[in-house]
């Protein structure tokens, strides 16, 4: 878990998408006080869908259902990256717009992320893989390998939920800077203390 500066806050449940039409990752964080804690993640399977119209009823319908579940107060959505293929990127576009719809519904506040701003706010790298998104995730939140099981399209929902966190408040730093490597072994040492 990870402490932002300031005064305790509320807790507070953030919903990740990452949008997709063959897959969307979805994932659910939980602020409580100052720290934050992953409650679910997961995919929704587009592919045996044929129609596209069919699958983005199918998105809205099941990220309908996940805020009716979780009651997120707020939504973190990875904006789309430009694309050299104009008919996947339109399709890519509805997806979040149906996501982005079905929030909007329940009168939920969204907040949209650059993919390079996510990986940035999550291993101080704009350029990191998925596989280092994940594993930084996975280490910052301690999340058990068992429960990890590196669906990308998870994990990255996971990390737009999580940069969303720390745009909130900053992560607390010790009078000098650090790196995010740095800061990554003193949670560690944190955590062997607690124990």
């Amino acid at each position: 878990m990870v402490t932002v500066r300031g005064k305790a806050k509320p807790e507070k449940i953030i919903m990740g998408i990452d949008p997709g039409t063959n897959l969307m990752g979805y994932a659910i964080l939980r602020m409580k006080g100052n720290k934050a804690e992953m409650l679910a993640f997961g995919v929704i399977q587009l592919k045996k869908y044929e129609s596209h119209y069919l699958r983005l009823g199918k998105i809205h319908e099941r990220v309908t259902s996940i805020i009716d579940s979780y009651h997120p107060d707020e939504v973190a959505i990875e904006a789309p990256f430009y694309g050299k293929n104009v008919q996947s990127m339109l399709k890519l576009g509805r997806a979040q717009g149906v996501a982005i719809c079905a929030a909007i519904q329940r009168d939920i506040p969204i907040s949209e992320y650059e993919p390079k701003r996510i990986k940035m706010a999550i291993t101080g790298n704009g350029a990191a893989s998925k596989e280092q998104v994940a594993a930084m995730l996975q280490r910052m939140l301690n999340i058990s390998d068992e429960i990890m099981h590196i669906q990308l399209d998870a994990t990255d929902a996971l990390a737009a939920a999580y940069c969303h966190f720390i745009q909130m408040g900053k992560p607390e730093q010790t009078g000098k800077k650090t790196t995010w490597k740095e800061y990554v072994e003193k949670l560690e040492r944190e955590k062997k203390i607690r124990k």
